[in-house]
This record gives C-alpha cells, structure tokens and sequence, in this order.
C-alpha cells in the first residue's frame, strides 16, 4: 500500500510572494502540461487557486498562496488557511523580486503567519537580469554583467539573513533561463524523497537533464528503501511480540 501511493503520488507545489514576483512567468519557465483548474480551497473569505499540470500519465499541483503584502487584519485567517493546507503541501516557493528592498511584509509574514512551516520553503530571487545596473545584462551570454552579479549576490545573501531560511537561497532570470538549472537542483533537494521523481517528470524537456534524472532516481530509490526498512521493523516487532 505505501509502495503504491509512492509510485502514484501527485506532487503539490505552492507559490507565494508578493504581487509582480513572477509567479506565473517562473512556474511556465520550469514546468510543462496541460493546465486544469482543480477546486478552490476556502478559508474564510480566501480562496487559494490550484492548478494541475498533467501529460505522459503524470501530474502535479500548483497552488497560489495568498497573503504577503496583503492586509494584516486578516492574519488570524491567513494563520488558519496556512494551518490547514502546508501538511498538504510538498514545498513552497516563496518569491522575491532582485529590486524589491522592502522586505518587511515579507518578513511580516514568515515570522507570524507561516512560521510553522519553515522547513517547506526554498526562498527564490527573481527577475534576477533587472538587478542594477540592468543595462549591463549579457543578452548574448545569458548573464549578468560583472556589477550585476555582485548585486545579485548581496540580494541573496541579504534574503538569507533575514529570514534564515533552512535551504539555500537560489537567484534566477525566467525570462532570460538564467539559473533555472541551479533552481531545479535546489527544488529536487528541497522536496521530500517521494516527491521528487514525479515532480521531474514535470519539468521543461530542456531541465530535466541526466544530472536531474539521476537525482530523482536516487531520492526514489531512499524513499522506497524507507519503506522497505519502516515494513522489516514492524514484521521483527511483531515477531518479537510473539516469541517474548
């Protein structure tokens, strides 16, 4: 049964940041399927919007969280919402745009809203190529210029020592492709075993590289030695019961 539900299980992706962090752009540069509204979950007054992305037998669930940046008289709603749908969730992308330098909301809400679940977060930069000075952005290369990447470096490591998050904070160009390899790295360590073999199959063509393939493979393989381990335990308990 718990082999079962591996093999079948249906990852579930939230997105949260503020509004015009590029949730919609970032989630088309990594994953691709035919997109179907799933049923809203209510919370309140909240509606929290899913997406299942499907093809090739397989699928996954973008959720939309709402909240950061929203109004701070709704924070026992926010608190309930996020209570009820992070043990739902395999992992959450939190959002910040390289120029946004007023972080407070955001660290608002880690802080009081979603500080249960600290360790689901994996904290992503984006619109990393309009960091300052933007005009030095390498079109060709697909990179930052000197100056840029210094900047982006200061962002990153700023972010992180605000909120202290428990994985790395990755930096990324969706509309440029800049760092989506590093990011999807980072997403595949960041989700739970089980999860990330599905979540593979979800991603670009262009992003699911041999390294990747390898990866999902081997935390597949950990989740399913697990279960064989967790199965062995209960049978030698059982057996002991019995003889003692």
């Amino acid at each position: 049964e718990h082999l079962r539900k591996l093999t079948s299980h249906e990852p579930v992706i939230g997105i949260m940041g503020k509004s015009g962090a590029g949730k919609s752009s970032l989630c088309n540069a990594l994953f691709q399927g035919e997109v179907t509204p799933v049923s809203d979950v209510h919370a309140g007054t909240r509606e929290v919007r899913r997406f299942r992305l499907s093809g090739h037998g397989h699928s996954m669930i973008i959720t939309d969280l709402p909240g950061v940046g929203e109004s701070r008289d709704r924070d026992a709603e926010y608190e309930a919402l996020y209570r009820d749908i992070l043990p739902e969730l395999d992992l959450v992308l939190w959002l910040i745009k390289a120029d946004d330098r007023a972080l407070s909301v955001d660290e608002y809400f880690w802080r009081h809203i979603l500080h249960r679940g600290h360790q689901q977060v994996l904290f992503v930069v984006t619109q990393a190529d309009k960091t300052e000075p933007c005009h030095e952005w390498d079109m060709a290369g697909i990179q930052p210029s000197p100056a840029q990447a210094q900047n982006i470096r200061e962002k990153t490591d700023a972010v992180f020592r605000l909120f202290r998050p428990v994985h790395p904070v990755v930096a990324v160009s969706a509309c440029t492709g800049w760092e989506l390899d590093t990011l999807v790295s980072a997403l595949m360590t960041a989700l739970p075993d089980h999860a990330a073999s599905p979540l593979m199959t979800r991603l670009q063509d262009e992003l699911r590289t041999e390294s990747v393939r390898s990866q999902a493979r081997e935390q597949f393989t950990g989740a399913v030695d697990r279960i064989f381990d967790t199965a062995e335990s209960v049978c030698i308990a059982s057996v002991a019961r019995t003889v003692l």
